[in-house]
């Protein structure tokens, strides 16, 4: 719940660069509170909730693949392969499920190292 709450937090932040188990977790806690929310508005026979909740996320989604990429060195723009179906979603699952990318970067300093060093000091 950590990890989606510090995307929620951080939902225009475009710049700088994400875990891969940041970003999973987000995604996975996006999903059952989409399916939480799906239920719901099953049980009353609306839309409503469902709805609200998608267009809540849809920014900190965005901002939360836009880091994720920057990790692996890719602008975010890459997340417009979203729109290509089945090759884009592959491709672009594939970016977001590798692993960071050694030292710094155009995007700042290597999450996993910073966590390292501040784990030691």
């Amino acid at each position: 719940m950590e990890y989606f709450m510090e995307a929620m937090r951080r939902y225009a932040d475009f710049n700088g660069r994400s875990r891969r188990k940041a970003y999973w977790m987000f995604i996975l806690f996006n999903i059952i509170f989409s399916f939480v929310t799906g239920v719901f508005d099953e049980l009353t026979d609306t839309i409503i909730i469902s709805t609200v909740y998608s267009l809540a996320v849809l920014i900190p989604q965005l901002s939360a693949g836009a880091r994720r990429l920057h990790d692996t060195n890719r602008s975010g723009w890459w997340q417009l392969l979203w729109l290509v179906p089945i090759v884009g979603w592959i491709v672009l699952i594939i970016f977001l499920a590798q692993d960071s990318q050694e030292g710094e970067n155009d995007h700042g300093a290597n999450p996993k190292e910073v966590a390292l060093e501040s784990a030691t000091v």
